[in-house]
């Protein structure tokens, strides 16, 4: 019956990624099987993380967090959990060893999002690092299957591509975090004051994390690395589309990659994963 219960708590988490984003489900299913399933475990405790700071307006979000904090860290010490996205959370965890820190880091990043409403480049950075580049690297304990040296390796590459996946949304979704939210993430910026320039700008910090993000993808194991590229060719069709709208119009627009877009990516990916281009 254990058995039945952890594949439940994996579905579960499976769910959770099919229903919130298309795209990232997508990605999942090019990665070898092996891995599909830790990662919609990631993905689903991150996701709910998520939902707790930036939802649930009419709870108390900290207690929330708090409690979804005490209830990860037993999951994780006691191995079970009755929340089936903790469960199937915690045993990816406990199998491929996944540092405790790096979960205190994400979960500390959602606590700014409580109480901070703009950042410096020192909290910036902070908060890049927790809520990006840390979930980047529980990913990557999961592909490199406990290889150590693999993992120092790619280490930093894998968090710049978590890093330009995260500045880009902060991108794409300007006017609802600071109109709905509240919230301004780039360091000491001001919606009235964003431009041409300061649009630029940012996108040349994105660049330069994509290239080392592209850099780390390309020394993946083969059994990840079709599903990594695909998310990131995803994300740099969105980056470039952004890169050609105007500063205003991304202020008062989502912009978004079309399906019949998303589906030309795939196939490319496909093609060029079997002709040994990635």
């Amino acid at each position: 019956m254990e058995k039945l219960y952890n594949d439940v708590s994996y579905k579960c988490s499976k769910l959770v990624t099919t229903n919130y984003s298309t795209s990232f489900s997508l990605g999942v299913q090019l990665l070898h099987k092996d891995f599909r399933l830790p990662i919609h475990s990631i993905y689903g405790f991150v996701r709910f993380a998520d939902e707790i700071v930036d939802t649930f307006h009419t709870s108390n979000k900290k207690e929330l967090l708090q409690k979804f904090k005490e209830d990860t860290h037993s999951a994780i010490k006691d191995k079970i959990s009755l929340n089936p996205i903790l469960h199937s959370f915690q045993i990816t965890i406990n199998k491929y060893k996944i540092d405790i820190e790096l979960i205190d880091t994400f979960l500390k990043s959602m606590e700014m999002d409580l109480a901070k409403t703009d950042h410096s480049k020192e909290s910036y950075d902070t908060y890049i690092l927790g809520s990006a580049e840390v979930v980047g690297l529980m990913c990557l304990k999961i592909f490199v299957e406990g290889n150590e040296s693999e993992y120092q390796k790619l280490k930093n590459d894998a968090m710049k591509l978590g890093s330009a996946f995260q500045k880009i949304n902060f991108l794409r979704d300007l006017k609802a975090d600071y109109h709905t939210l509240g919230r301004a993430y780039f360091p000491n910026f001001e919606l009235s004051k964003f431009n041409s320039k300061t649009k630029a700008e940012i996108e040349f910090d994105i660049n330069k994390d994509f290239e080392a993000g592209y850099n780390g993808i390309k020394q993946l194991p083969k059994k990840a690395r079709l599903g990594v590229y695909l998310a990131y060719i995803y994300y740099y069709a969105l980056f470039k589309k952004i890169k050609n709208t105007s500063a205003e119009n991304v202020m008062n627009t989502r912009i978004r990659v079309p399906d019949y877009k998303k589906y030309y990516l795939l196939i490319t990916s496909l093609l060029k994963h079997r002709l040994n281009l990635i």
